[in-house]
């Protein structure tokens, strides 16, 4: 429980949850409760259990500081991507969510927003500075919601195939946490006057996979009613029983146990259960293993599957990607790492796409002569982010808008940030701050002033009015249609936002002839979110 003193503190007010009373601030407007815990610890005989329900108290809890992120390895912290990284400590009493409202028990009625944290299935929390939701639902008159809950080993090692049904779950505890995480929302939403009915879920990167997988969820029907997905790379294939089973059997060898009884990995503890995780990672082939498994239970088929059951079909998306993705990474390479000549660039996209020489040929000298004068470092970042991340994108726009029960929307962010001389162009996480009206905290990525004071007005005017109406069309943003394969078209995010129909048919004809994007192939798990 929080320490903070009144002194620490210019306001201080009061929230009346299922659980008890709590204790949170008030600035500039808006009323923030952090660190609120929705489930139980989840160590010990907790440890890859369904979250149990958090603990009640008499009086009233201070709600003042942030909670603990999940145990999780640390990471490299460039500058320019600080705010996008939680300095709180970690531990497995990490079930905690924060809330931001601009009223208290009001009747205010307000839509709901629960960001998903990015990180992969592995690393991250909702604590960031970047993701900070004073100013979202200050301008919007919303309440904001970010969640904690079990990664990597923690949340996602499958046991289902060892002889206890105690484990069973164990593979998607940590989506069972979002789970718990949407029904204390669902409960507790009216004393922070928000709308229970009235629920997005929005997440960036692997955040935006965790809204994928919540969509395939039958036990998360109805906690959520719209969801937008940021720059996910992965949200169209799940891990696989098998693929969870042998990863598992990694882990276990890497402690030394008996891989026949998963009880004593309960005991183990957590900093030597995170190190044999690493070993692995190692061992089994990437942290891809570690995540969402399709147990034909809690998570009956991969996302967007057209074969499906469909029990968020009537979910209106929002989905879209950054330019160049892929360069995020080079903001913790040495950068005199970066420039490539052709050999290496070939040497890249080969290893990259999953193809031989002459493909890899050819898919460079086709893209280029769409622009002249790349360079092959540029080029690289350009068919990375297009086979990771748009053509996944795209992929899933198409499947959802073929469904027909509910609209899909598509985006493209193209603005370049100033970073590292704009050499990054317009990389992975670059759209949060503008969402979150956080560029003041990200300044060193996204710089501020006037131009991304004006992009912020049009991103989050859109996420806004999406959480509200399922429509992201607003005042400071050209018409937009919702997605067909037929007419196809995406808001191009930039200083004039335009849209675009049928955008650069020729890049995406040319990427889906390449393999699928798998990630332990193309390289390892990166340094950044």
């Amino acid at each position: 429980m929080d320490t903070m003193t009144d002194d620490a503190i210019a306001e201080t007010a009061t929230a009346e949850t299922a659980q008890g009373r709590l204790r949170g601030a008030r600035k500039d407007g808006i009323f923030s409760f952090k660190g609120v815990p929705y489930g139980a610890t989840t160590a010990a005989g907790n440890r890859f259990m369904p979250p149990a329900p958090p603990p009640t108290w008499r009086g009233t809890r201070d709600a003042l500081g942030y909670g603990h992120q999940a145990p999780q390895d640390n990471r490299d912290r460039a500058p320019e991507i600080e705010w996008i990284r939680p300095t709180e400590p970690t531990g497995e009493d990490c079930l905690v969510l924060n809330v931001f409202t601009p009223g208290l028990n009001d009747g205010g009625n307000r839509l709901v927003m629960v960001y998903l944290h990015g990180g992969a299935y592995a690393y991250g929390g909702g604590s960031a500075a970047g993701i900070d939701g004073t100013n979202l639902a200050k301008t919007g008159d919303v309440v904001v919601v970010t969640v904690n809950h079990r990664l990597n080993t923690f949340g996602y090692t499958y046991l289902g195939d060892r002889g206890d049904s105690r484990f069973a779950s164990a593979g998607n505890a940590g989506m069972l946490d979002m789970v718990a995480a949407l029904r204390w929302v669902r409960d507790n939403a009216s004393a922070f006057g928000g709308d229970a009915g009235n629920v997005t879920i929005f997440g960036q990167s692997g955040g935006g996979s965790k809204v994928a997988v919540l969509m395939t969820m039958p036990i998360a029907k109805g906690l959520f009613h719209k969801a937008i997905m940021q720059s996910s790379s992965s949200h169209l294939r799940l891990s696989t029983m098998q693929t969870a089973g042998h990863a598992a059997h990694c882990l276990f060898d890497a402690l030394g146990i008996p891989a026949g009884d998963p009880a004593p990995l309960q005991q183990v503890p957590a900093d030597s259960l995170l190190a044999a995780y690493k070993k692995a990672v190692a061992a089994c082939g990437g942290n891809d293993s570690f995540r969402p498994v399709v147990d034909g239970n809690l998570i009956r088929s991969d996302p967007f599957d057209p074969l499906e059951p469909g029990f968020a079909d009537d979910i209106p998306l929002l989905i879209g990607s950054c330019e160049t993705e892929r360069s995020f990474y080079d903001v913790t390479a040495d950068p005199k790492s970066l420039p490539m000549t052709e050999e290496q660039l070939q040497a890249a996209v080969k290893r990259f796409m999953g193809v031989d020489d002459g493909a890899a040929a050819t898919l460079i000298a086709d893209y280029r002569t769409r622009r002249d004068g790349i360079s092959a470092r540029d080029l690289y970042n350009v068919l990375c982010s297009d086979h990771m991340y748009r053509r996944n994108t795209v992929e899933a726009a198409n499947r959802k808008a073929a469904r027909g029960r509910a609209p899909v929307w598509l985006y493209e962010f193209t603005w370049k940030v100033p970073a590292r001389g704009g050499s990054l162009k317009s990389p992975h996480t670059m759209c949060i701050p503008f969402v979150f009206g956080t560029t003041r905290a990200a300044e060193p990525f996204t710089g501020t002033g006037p131009r991304q004071d004006a992009l912020t007005r049009k991103t989050m005017g859109a996420w806004i009015a999406f959480a509200r109406s399922g429509n992201p069309n607003h005042a400071g943003l050209p018409h937009w249609d919702a997605w067909s394969a037929a007419t196809r078209p995406a808001m191009v995010f930039d200083d004039n936002c335009r849209i675009e129909r049928d955008f650069k048919p020729e890049d995406l004809k040319a990427i889906n002839k390449c393999p699928p994007f798998v990630s332990d192939r193309q390289w390892p798990m990166p340094k950044g979110n």
